[in-house]
């Protein structure tokens, strides 16, 4: 579990991640996918805006709401009922059943809450759960951002194509 921050990313640096997220997954023959809560998309919108990431990316769920969670990805209900939608439990669950229904090598999860509301107790704004799964494997990582709701998504942007090219190796 990590709890830190990390600097606002810049469009650059996004750009610059995806880039080296599809060319080690390119040189690992392996396809990815995405499953996003907290970031509508944008994962999944940074990678597929490099041009000929179609030989990579097999697509992603946009799961912003729990019952998309459960009834497409599978994530349990009864994770949802007791630990909820902002949890390792969940990440990690929504990370497995990304590649189950995308039929991918690997896929990142990342499940927040991005703010200005949401906040529970344990569980501040900008508090993001991220998990990838990939072979039999499934990492998972906690961090709690600062920063309005576009730079938590953006930091939420940049730490999932950093684990997912961790994890691509």
């Amino acid at each position: 579990m990590v709890d830190k921050d990390i600097e606002l990313p810049s469009q650059d640096d996004l750009r610059a991640l995806a880039t080296d997220v599809l060319e080690s997954a390119r040189r690992a023959g392996k396809t990815v996918g995405t499953a996003e809560s907290c970031t509508g998309g944008l994962v999944s919108g940074t990678l597929t805006a490099i041009a000929g990431s179609s030989d990579v990316v097999m697509g992603s769920v946009v799961s912003y709401a729990c019952s998309v969670k459960h009834r497409v990805l599978g994530v349990s209900q009864e994770t949802l009922d007791t630990v909820g939608a902002v949890s390792q439990e969940c990440a990690c669950q929504m990370a497995e059943g990304a590649r189950r229904v995308l039929a991918s090598d690997a896929a990142v999860a990342v499940t927040g809450i991005a703010g200005p509301g949401g906040a529970v107790p344990g569980k501040p704004v900008g508090t993001v759960w991220f998990a990838c799964s990939i072979g039999s494997d499934t990492v998972s990582e906690r961090h709690v951002f600062s920063g309005d709701r576009d730079a938590v998504r953006a930091k939420t942007v940049a730490t999932a194509l950093e684990l997912l090219l961790r994890s691509l190796g």
